[in-house]
């Protein structure tokens, strides 16, 4: 069985060929197919995004497609970035670095520890038009100094206190044991 995975991330890409790896399932990216669209992601949920990509990838392949939306969720912001996490700067084309310095700023005089958690939404997409979400959700907490250099994002600066370690320090293994991409990944699976 064919499979889109409907992102441009190149770091996500590589995540879900890890956590979807089963006999049977041929993993394909937008490159692989030369897809190129511009979905909006006007959502105001992960789902609703998520929902959106899919669909609209699933149309333009006729494969079975698999979109995330995700971002990371601090509770000193009220809940922000948010649906926002990948938009999080003021600067055009921001990089992940530039993101994380945005939200340590926004958080500079809110009182410490920083709790938050990341959130994912897995759309999968059907030939018919049919839609099924899974979701996936990881705790922990903003950190000032940037650790380890695996991940991508917000990923040095996510520190998780059961593991006394930040996302960028886990291998790509640890990673997909607990991360809220891969939570939602599992039950993917189960549905594919």
């Amino acid at each position: 069985m064919k499979i889109l995975i409907a992102t441009t991330n190149l770091g996500k890409v590589k995540e879900f060929q890890e956590l979807l790896r089963k006999p049977g399932l041929e993993l394909l990216s937008l490159r692989d197919l030369n897809i190129e669209l511009d979905v909006k992601e006007d959502g105001k949920t992960y789902q609703e995004n998520a929902g959106m990509k899919a669909l609209a990838y699933a149309k333009a392949s006729n494969l079975i497609t698999l979109s995330d939306d995700s971002g990371l969720e601090v509770d000193a912001l009220d809940g922000a970035p948010g649906i926002y996490s990948a938009r999080f700067s003021p600067i055009v084309n921001a990089s992940d670095a530039d993101r994380r310095v945005a939200l340590l700023s926004a958080l500079k005089d809110k009182p410490r520890p920083w709790k938050a958690r990341f959130h994912a939404a897995i759309a999968i997409a059907y030939q018919d038009g049919k839609l099924e979400f899974t979701e996936g959700v990881c705790d922990g907490e903003i950190i000032l100094e940037e650790r380890g250099t695996n991940g991508f994002g917000y990923d040095p600066i996510f520190f998780i206190p059961q593991l006394n370690r930040t996302m960028a320090e886990l291998s790509m293994d640890e990673k997909n044991l607990i991360s809220h991409r891969a939570i939602a990944a599992k039950q993917a699976l189960k549905l594919l």
